[in-house]
């Protein structure tokens, strides 16, 4: 049974967060232990109520900011999602998922865990350079800390992009701990020779994200839909500046870097064998399209379901309706 008495982390609406994030240089040098010791020292003297926001001390991947939407202590009726984001965005892109109209009745019998990766928390500072931001296959593996810390036995991974490559890692890792996993264009091989071409043109410069880093981001995120004729000019050019605005917006440019490096220098993602069931979700104009087939294909289909969307590049946000009730 959920028992909030037992959070031993730090809530980031707490007095202590301003603080937090000015030790956050200092804490990044502590050691796993030294770190949990700290989170449960500080939560002895909070006397405030549960709250939707925690921060999570993992032992590789440091502190992770989690929001947690839905009552956890109705998980043993509830459906548990635990959610990871794509490349340039947040928790936020989830929180938007969720609360479409269309996931209005998954919504009500769920609860949801939505994971921003390090870094990547509204109006973070730059990460440490002390700092070593972990692989795909570390968070991975070190995002089962957030489970442990939310008393939560198991949940089903949702995660886009990146993030789907992420929790398919942790499924891997911790297969008793996710049920199943819903991957949005999910890659499992390596950077291909186009990757590492457009990677080329990705140069980060001081604090602000340069036009061609804007393009890389922005080409993962719609693909194909940006030059396709089925597209209203005025409604992509909307969409574009509205993304391209959230880059500059509440999201630290450096450490988005951080990311899309460990994402283009991501290893190979071995899903035969994998014990949670897995739907496979792209949209066809996704510059990952063919990656999402080509990984269906080679894997069990008693294990594996695939979904793909027609005319459209961006899943979440595009196509919510074509995610039903019944296939999730």
């Amino acid at each position: 049974m959920f028992r909030p008495q037992l959070f031993r982390g730090l809530s980031v609406d707490s007095a202590d967060s301003t603080e937090y994030h000015l030790d956050r240089s200092r804490r990044a040098s502590l050691s796993a232990e030294q770190r949990r010791k700290l989170s449960m020292l500080r939560t002895s003297s909070i006397p405030t109520p549960l709250s939707p926001k925690y921060v999570v001390s993992t032992d590789r991947s440091g502190d992770i900011h989690v929001h947690v939407q839905g009552d956890l202590s109705q998980q043993d009726k509830r459906c548990v999602f635990l959610t990871v984001h794509d490349l340039g965005t947040n928790h936020t892109s989830m929180v938007d998922f969720v609360n479409s109209p269309a996931m209005s009745e998954i919504k009500e019998r769920s609860c949801f865990i939505h994971v921003d990766v390090p870094g990547h928390e509204e109006n973070s500072p730059d990460l440490p350079e002390s700092y070593p931001f972990p692989s795909l296959q570390t968070l991975g593996e070190d995002i089962v800390t957030v489970l442990d810390f939310l008393h939560v036995s198991y949940a089903v991974g949702l995660g886009e992009g990146a993030g789907a490559n992420v929790l398919a890692r942790c499924g891997q890792a911790h297969p008793r701990r996710l049920l199943g996993l819903i991957l949005v264009n999910c890659t499992a091989s390596t950077s291909s020779v186009a990757d590492a071409f457009r990677s080329r043109f990705s140069r980060w410069r001081g604090a602000d994200i340069s036009q061609s880093e804007e393009d890389f981001l922005i080409y993962h995120k719609f693909g194909h839909q940006i030059s396709s004729d089925s597209c209203e000019v005025a409604e992509r050019e909307r969409m574009l500046a509205e993304y391209r605005s959230r880059l500059r917006g509440n999201l630290n440019t450096h450490n988005i870097k951080q990311y899309v490096r460990a994402f283009i220098h991501r290893k190979d993602l071995i899903l035969r064998g994998c014990r949670p069931d897995i739907l496979l979700i792209t949209g066809m104009q996704s510059p990952y399209a063919g990656v999402v087939e080509k990984m269906y294909k080679e894997l069990d289909k008693d294990k594996v379901t695939i979904l793909k969307v027609d005319k459209v590049g961006d899943v979440l946000a595009e196509a919510v309706r074509n995610l039903n009730p019944a296939k999730l």
